[in-house]
């Protein structure tokens, strides 16, 4: 199968139970944080899916808008069969898009692939790059993401050995 035959499109209601597939491995190896199959339902609009010929989801990716000029890309995952066949890119950039034509100028991930994310434009940060007032206005997200990007003590076993990235649009 070649990289012309995927296609990257939002996501449906009917993809959920093949993005749970793929995440599954990964969710138990920490890679991935484990989600609740109706987290998945309620995150469909945040999600791009890439299909292949045959319509079958081989990857997905979320983009989580954090605030006006912020979202976070989320969820990154290529089925196993289709890894190193620039799935992973091709939703990387079609959720770049978005968060473009959102009008998103920032865009956050937490990862271990530092390599994948920084062929793409992210750069290591330490810190968070938002100012207080905006510090004080996020901090009140019950979205565990949220906290994550804010760095606060109740999910930092979510986040020990990631990599804070940071793209600019």
């Amino acid at each position: 199968m070649t990289h012309n035959a995927i296609t990257v499109r939002p996501a449906l209601t009917s993809d959920v139970r093949n993005i749970q597939a793929m995440r599954q491995p990964l969710e138990g190896s920490r890679v991935l944080l484990g989600h609740e199959l109706v987290g998945l339902y309620e995150a469909v609009p945040e999600f791009m899916v890439a299909v292949d010929e045959n319509d079958f989801v081989v990857g997905a990716g979320a983009l989580h808008v954090m605030w006006e000029d912020l979202a976070e890309v989320r969820s990154v995952v290529v089925a196993e069969h289709m890894r190193g066949h620039g799935v992973g890119k091709a939703i990387l950039d079609a959720l770049l898009d978005r968060a473009s034509h959102l009008g998103i100028k920032r865009v956050f991930c937490l990862t271990f692939e530092v390599d994948f994310f920084a062929k793409s434009g992210f750069v290591e940060i330490s810190d968070v790059p938002v100012d207080s007032q905006t510090y004080a206005e996020m901090v009140r997200s019950h979205d565990d993401g949220v906290a994550e990007f804010l760095d606060l003590a109740r999910v930092k076993q979510n986040t020990l050995g990631n990599t804070r990235m940071l793209k600019t649009l």
